[in-house]
């Protein structure tokens, strides 16, 4: 059997009165492009869904990774919809497309994007999650408890498989490197690095057992970076294989019961705390945020993802598993939204914001500017 590639490709390019959600007329001619991307064979299959004012796409294909024809269906997507996006005046129309042509790869271009490719197991569950208002970092601490923490995964204590522990491949978003380290040898080099979530964040996630291959991915796109100024939030997307020698289901969704701080926010320049809700609950709606996970669950059969709906639906209309659309989530839910507001009571001053070096906007070079005349040396 051939192996199936799946590929996740995101942007924010236009939404309803701020930065808050795309309009169904986007969303519409996005999914026009992918059938014609299905009906031309450059795709299997695909989902689109959203997370805040994010459009995320999931394509399944036989054409490997960085694929031009598939990146360049996606492109395309994004572009119907910010044309729509235009037509209507909405905010910050096309604004993770920072280019007019498409180059060949979705990389620098904008859009974030994580791919895998793999052989299809007996049995092959997946989980998409889908993040705003936040950096590529944000799944380190999770994904660090999931893979890495036998009190969070009991299965790398008894299943003999996972007990061999993975390899991570960690990148330097600033100065684009990366090393692979593996678990349990190198457990405290790894998180030595992750704890820098301003630096480093988790790309790639293998198991040791070659057979089983990649268990996760995420996209590290850095966009203030790309652009070399803020035109919105990282927002990172990520895919994870689950059970048969990877974490559990419910191993994989435990983490996010704690809602741990990230960056990202109001203007980029904040912290907040993570606020896990379904995909049509994720509108900010407190202080532009909080920022927001979603996490959607589907299997991939013979190529093609199998959701809840009927096998014979239409093609890209699945219902997938929206997991944290659950009651019990409230209580998360309600956590992070005392968590941020306690972090917003400190308006401008740290640690509400980000440090100096990570501000999205900031009028801190022009006031020092200003004040230099004035300065004096202390006695």
């Amino acid at each position: 059997m051939s192996k199936v590639t799946l590929s996740a490709i995101k942007a924010d390019v236009g939404s309803v009165a701020g930065h808050t959600t795309p309009h169904p007329d986007m969303i519409k001619a996005a999914r026009k492009v992918m059938v014609q991307g299905v009906e031309d064979g450059i795709i299997n299959d695909f989902y689109i869904s959203r997370v805040g004012d994010d459009i995320n796409l999931f394509m399944t294909h036989y054409s490997g990774e960085n694929n031009r024809d598939v990146h360049g269906l996606a492109w395309d997507a994004f572009m119907a919809a910010t044309a729509e996006a235009k037509v209507m005046h909405l905010y910050g129309a096309g604004q993770d497309l920072l280019s007019d042509a498409f180059s060949g790869n979705v990389k620098g271009q904008g859009p974030g994007s994580a791919e895998m490719t793999f052989e299809e197991r007996k049995s092959e569950p997946l989980i998409f999650f889908m993040a705003d208002k936040t950096e590529p970092s944000a799944y380190s601490l999770p994904f660090a408890k999931i893979f890495m923490d036998p009190f969070t995964t009991t299965g790398l204590v008894i299943d003999p498989r996972a007990h061999e522990g993975f390899r991570f491949e960690i990148v330097d978003v600033v100065d684009s490197k990366k090393v692979v380290m593996e678990t349990p040898n190198e457990l405290h080099d790894i998180l030595a690095l992750l704890g820098d979530t301003t630096r480093y964040a988790i790309k790639r996630i293998f198991s040791k057992e070659d057979s089983i291959g990649p268990a996760a991915v995420i996209s590290t796109d850095k966009l203030n970076i790309t652009a070399g100024k803020y035109v919105g939030k990282d927002d990172p997307v990520a895919i994870v294989r689950a059970q048969s020698g990877l974490p559990a289901v419910g191993e994989i969704l435990q983490p996010f019961i704690f809602p741990h701080l990230v960056a990202g926010w109001m203007r980029g320049s904040h912290h907040g705390a993570m606020y896990p809700c379904a995909s049509e609950e994720s509108n900010p709606t407190y202080f532009d945020g909080p920022p927001r996970v979603v996490a959607l669950g589907m299997h991939i059969t013979n190529g093609k993802f199998q959701g809840m709906e009927s096998r014979n639906s239409e093609v890209g209309h699945h219902v997938p598993l929206d997991y944290f659309s659950g009651h019990e989530w409230d209580y998360t839910r309600q956590k992070a939204i005392e968590m941020s507001i306690y972090m917003r009571q400190h308006g401008p001053f740290m640690p509400a914001i980000v440090p100096p070096e990570e501000l999205e906007y900031t009028t801190r070079p022009s006031v020092l500017k200003k004040l230099e005349s004035r300065m004096e040396d202390l006695e």
